[in-house]
């Protein structure tokens, strides 16, 4: 593999290998019904899995591209849905010889029924006796819910929605009739949006369908949203710093990146549900079933501006509170490996341990500018120079990163050896290894996991557990991304296709797909919900596995005084104490009440509970301004200052998170454990002499 392509960028979730794919026709301006069926070709001649159309391909496509309507479903019935889906699927041949006719008598159809939910909407609040109420329970997960299956099922959904997002306008002290203007608007723009979709909106959503039926990771980008994907991968953005997923209607928080104005806050958490934006002091503008390319649109801005979201987060209990955040870029400072040192008395003797947090696999394109693997191989060295007596490397934050540099950093560890193959769908196979006998650290070694480790953080933590060299600590698996994309251009005018073009492996053979890297200790977090990993993804890729391709332990992992190859024995003694200690935490029942809570009240609201939760908010805001004068991360209105922004950086790093302070328990355990082998060994050896 040459240089070029090992530097190649996996930022956040997605490898991106970047390639060109130039068309005969480099004129054309605007995707056509006439070229769907070669581009659907593309897809399906390069992805890891689907070689040919499939009837099951076909429903998908259906399905999701009727989805891209109505993404709430709230305006077909679940017969009409089935009737669009049966005309669908008889015409796709005719779709696939470019007779798109079909399209567009869909888009049509939801055109005149969403005039009709307006006109409904407007109908019912508009009545003098209107009242919202309080105690209606909504489903929002639309696919639990499903489609209405009558008339006055949907009537009564539209009303439950009606009042849920009258709600939103009332607690924040909108009075009831511009309220109701403000629905109705909403309404109306709904409305307008879909009615205006023309002929190469409604291809490129089909042809994004058909991609996305594929996996959750292929995509068709149009012109627009090409230039969108091209900025939202620089790390110079302008913007909060949070990556984005649109889910039932609704924009979802994935992941927060290091570095940015979110993570600076510490506010928002993955699977926070965003629901309106507003820029400043502006009223705020309503984002639910919004297309996600315009909402990151209102999301994004000039550096130093400031834009209010208001969160809907669902946990033990439901709550919505508004958070301002300021613009800014995000800070390569703020991405940057960390270390620290913290002592502890055991037994009377006092232990040096090292935690090197690794947020991401950063690096610059110029090799000459900083560099995640020379932070990280400085910070080794420190921690030999200080004679630490083991180290947590903490991936809990690791988004992945670049490729080049996880094989790098995970040789920092290893005397050399095979770190991950890439092989696509020709059974064609790329190794990346590590050829560098140097080790930087050799000591005992626990990598802190959780389900947001992923991709390229996968590699290392998956390198690191099948070369027996480290304990995995932390959620019972990571997020489980083990495929690679690959962006191809298309001339000016049709954007880019993103297909799945291949799969990593570990050096043991199996795939980090689906099942991420299991732990050897599990350390469980709120993140271990049910719904929260690549395998609970819409058309997920199933993983699996092939021989192995490892160097032999001996040449990976030279025995030295200081280390000892991880075993059976010492990971079941591990998990034992980590687990007596679990149970007895007053830190991890409350974790264990709020996932059990979680699953109980997943995907139900009331606008009540909004509404008291609003009005408990705004109180305790009231009383901090009370009081302080230091500012209200949650507050409504203003800007926190720079001081609170610190004050928040500050709290973070005091702040440990109980699974990074078990997992260093566990380190402590395993130092203890390799002087127990060390000390039996020795004394066998005397023996024997």
């Amino acid at each position: 593999m040459n240089r070029t392509t090992l530097r190649a960028l996996l930022i956040s979730l997605t490898l991106i290998l970047a390639a060109s794919a130039a068309q005969r026709d480099a004129h054309a301006s605007a995707l056509s019904c006439e070229t769907i069926p070669t581009f659907m070709n593309r897809y399906l001649s390069q992805h890891i899995h689907y070689q040919q159309l499939t009837p099951e391909l076909r429903t998908r496509t259906i399905e999701v591209f009727l989805r891209s309507f109505d993404p709430s479903q709230s305006v077909m019935l679940e017969s009409e849905i089935e009737a669009m889906k049966a005309q669908l699927l008889a015409a796709f041949d005719e779709i696939e010889k470019g007779n798109c006719s079909a399209i567009s008598t869909v888009h049509q159809k939801f055109t005149q029924r969403q005039k009709e939910i307006e006109t409904f909407v407007k109908d019912f609040v508009g009545a003098d006796d209107y009242a919202i109420d309080m105690d209606v329970e909504i489903i929002i997960d639309a696919k639990k819910r499903g489609y209405p299956k009558t008339v006055a099922e949907r009537d009564q959904l539209t009303r439950k929605l009606i009042h849920f997002q009258m709600s939103n306008y009332i607690s924040d002290v909108t009075p009831l009739a511009e309220a109701k203007e403000l629905l109705e608007h909403r309404y109306e723009l709904r409305t307008k949006r879909i009615a205006e979709l023309d002929s190469v909106d409604l291809y490129s959503n089909f042809l994004d369908a058909f991609a996305t039926s594929l996996d959750p990771h292929s995509n068709y980008f149009s012109a627009e949203m090409y230039e969108d994907f091209r900025i939202s991968m620089s790390l110079s953005l302008i913007g909060i710093g949070v990556a984005l997923s649109e889910r039932d209607g609704f924009a979802v928080v994935e992941r927060i990146i290091p570095g940015g104005a979110a993570d600076a806050l510490d506010v928002l958490k993955q699977n926070d549900k965003i629901i309106e934006v507003a820029q400043g002091d502006e009223q705020p503008v309503n984002i639910i079933d919004m297309p996600l390319r315009d909402s990151v649109s209102l999301i994004r801005g000039k550096k130093g501006t400031t834009v209010r979201l208001t969160i809907l987060r669902q946990e033990e209990s439901t709550e919505r509170f508004t958070v301002a955040i300021v613009r800014e870029e995000i800070s390569l400072e703020g991405q940057a490996a960390a270390l620290r040192f913290e002592e502890r008395e055991v037994d009377g003797h006092t232990l040096k341990l090292a935690i090197l947090e690794l947020p991401s696999f950063y690096g610059d394109s110029d090799p000459s500018k900083r560099q995640c693997t020379d932070d990280v191989a400085d910070l080794l060295r420190q921690v030999s120079e200080a004679k630490a007596d083991g180290l947590v490397l903490d991936l809990s934050r690791n988004g992945g990163g670049l490729l080049n540099h996880a094989v790098t950093v995970s040789g920092f560890f290893l005397r050399k050896g095979e770190i991950v193959k890439v092989q696509d769908v020709r059974g064609q196979e790329e190794v990346l290894s590590d050829s560098d006998e140097s080790i930087l650290y050799a000591g005992p070694l626990v990598v802190h996991t959780s389900r947001v480790s992923a991709s390229a953080a996968e590699i290392l933590a998956g390198a690191l557990k099948d070369y027996k060299r480290a304990v995995i600590a932390g959620d019972d698996h990571t997020f489980g991304k083990g495929t690679v994309q690959t962006v191809q251009s298309l001339p000016p005018g049709l954007g880019a296709l993103k297909i799945t073009t291949a799969m990593f492996y570990r050096p043991g053979g199996k795939s980090t797909q689906h099942d991420g890297v299991e732990a050897d200790v599990i350390i469980p977090s709120t993140l271990s919900g049910d719904d929260f990993g690549e395998k609970h993804q819409p058309f997920s890729i199933e993983g699996n596995s092939i021989d192995a391709f490892r160097s032999s332990y001996a040449i990976a992992n030279p025995r030295t005084n200081s280390w000892t190859v991880v075993n059976k024995e010492m990971v079941e003694k591990l998990a034992s104490e980590s687990k007596r200690r679990i149970e007895a935490s007053a830190e991890f029942a409350e974790v264990y009440e709020k996932l059990a809570e979680y699953r109980e009240n997943a995907g139900v609201i009331r606008p009540a509970d909004l509404v008291e939760r609003r009005e408990e908010e705004r109180e305790k805001s009231n009383d901090s301004q009370s009081t302080s004068s230091d500012g209200d991360l949650n507050g409504d209105a203003g800007t926190p200052d720079q001081e609170a922004v610190d004050q928040a950086l500050e709290k973070d790093e005091e702040e440990i998170s109980p699974q990074l302070a078990e997992a260093t328990n566990v380190l402590v355990d395993l130092i203890a454990f390799n002087s127990s082998s060390q000390s039996t060994a020795k004394n066998r050896e005397m023996r024997t002499r």
